[in-house]
């Protein structure tokens, strides 16, 4: 796993020209984002009042009358084809690079590439996993789950809540919206209502507990992104990233409804295989060893609760879910917040539906 820049890192970003250029307005420079090597100065031609004293801005700023005394010379033009060429830059600001690679100057400017992008154009792998730090979190969090589930199901609340908290959190900063303050909680409001639900009605009415508000949340984020006033790509965005965090923050109350001895062998195949993928070997090796200790862990702690070798099956597929989610917290660039968020939650949350399935 080679180390690559969090977020933020632009080994690209450009040095504003020392001085705005002829024609251009000093506040729209100021908001402007320019690309380019050199400016493209015969596609517009140059205001002169924007250098010349007041007293000349008002004999250039329009053509001169008819009666106007002093005829235009023979081949002259009332407005250069071309600027002038723009005063020399300072010695000490650094010029572009020819190896940048960036296109021609446009007034519009172009939408700056994402480091995904970049790394694609360039070969490199987008993904950056969480590592160690997130690794330990994330087998701390699968502990006390596994702790807290044979003791009674209002102590597996408190680490499911805050299991729910970083999935809601870290889904929407991993798709790059941020802040979204607004469907976090509605995420986070969605996962806490299915375990309200569940503790009312008990772990045998769990699939109708989870799968009614699941339902409900669809509905009440299509209702809202309907209302909102931004643009159809940007609300089609926002309904898809709220219904997927609404929908992992309320399938996570899976570890409520299941079996509570199905839980503590997941939620430690879960640790285990996390803590193995974050050791420094080769990818592959690296997956292989994960599933295996998923698979021991399950078999050590069936041992202790009476599942037996069924505990095996449930180590290795929750395993197979928690790599899903590494991967996916791994996945375009993401940033440290991400890493500490999706990167820690993420893989017990995606495990949490085959928990619930083979309990």
């Amino acid at each position: 796993m080679t180390n690559q820049p969090y977020e933020g890192y632009d080994p690209y970003q450009q040095q504003p020209p020392a001085q705005p250029q002829w024609g251009y307005d000093e506040q729209q420079y100021a908001t402007q984002q320019w690309q380019g090597q050199t400016w493209e100065t015969q596609m517009h031609a140059p205001v002169q009042e924007a250098a010349a004293p007041p007293a000349a801005a008002s004999e250039t700023a329009y053509p001169p009358p008819q009666s106007y005394e002093r005829p235009y010379a023979t081949g002259q033009q009332a407005y250069p084809a071309s600027a002038p060429a723009p005063a020399p830059a300072p010695a000490s600001a650094p010029a572009p690079s020819d190896s940048a690679g960036y296109g021609p100057a446009t007034v519009s400017g172009n939408a700056r590439i994402t480091d995904a992008q970049r790394a694609r154009l360039e070969g490199r792998s987008p993904i950056i996993e969480p590592g160690m730090q997130p690794a330990l979190l994330t087998a701390l969090l699968g502990l006390l789950l596994a702790a807290t589930a044979p003791i009674a199901s209002y102590a597996l609340v408190v680490p499911l809540v805050i299991l729910q908290a970083v999935t809601a959190a870290g889904w929407f900063r991993l798709n790059g919206m941020w802040p979204a303050r607004q469907g976090i909680a509605l995420a986070f409001l969605g996962g806490v209502t299915a375990d309200v639900a569940v503790l009312v009605a008990g772990r045998d009415q769990a699939p109708a507990a989870i799968l009614g508000p699941l339902g409900v949340w669809v509905l009440l984020t299509l209702v809202l992104q309907l209302r909102s006033h931004a643009d159809p790509d940007t609300r089609m965005y926002g309904l898809m990233a709220t219904v997927a965090s609404s929908a992992l923050a309320i399938i996570a109350t899976g570890y409520l409804g299941a079996d509570p001895d199905t839980v503590s062998v997941g939620a430690a195949a879960v640790a285990v295989a996390v803590l193995a993928r974050a050791l420094p070997l080769p990818t592959a090796a690296s997956v292989i060893v994960s599933l295996l200790a998923a698979a021991g862990a399950g078999i050590a702690v069936g041992g202790m609760t009476g599942l037996g070798t069924k505990g095996a099956l449930i180590g290795a597929a929750a395993g197979v879910c928690a790599l899903v989610g590494h991967r996916a917290a791994s996945y375009d660039y993401p940033s440290r917040f991400v890493h500490f968020t999706a990167g820690v939650a993420l893989p017990l949350t995606a495990a949490a539906p085959v928990i619930w399935i083979l309990h």
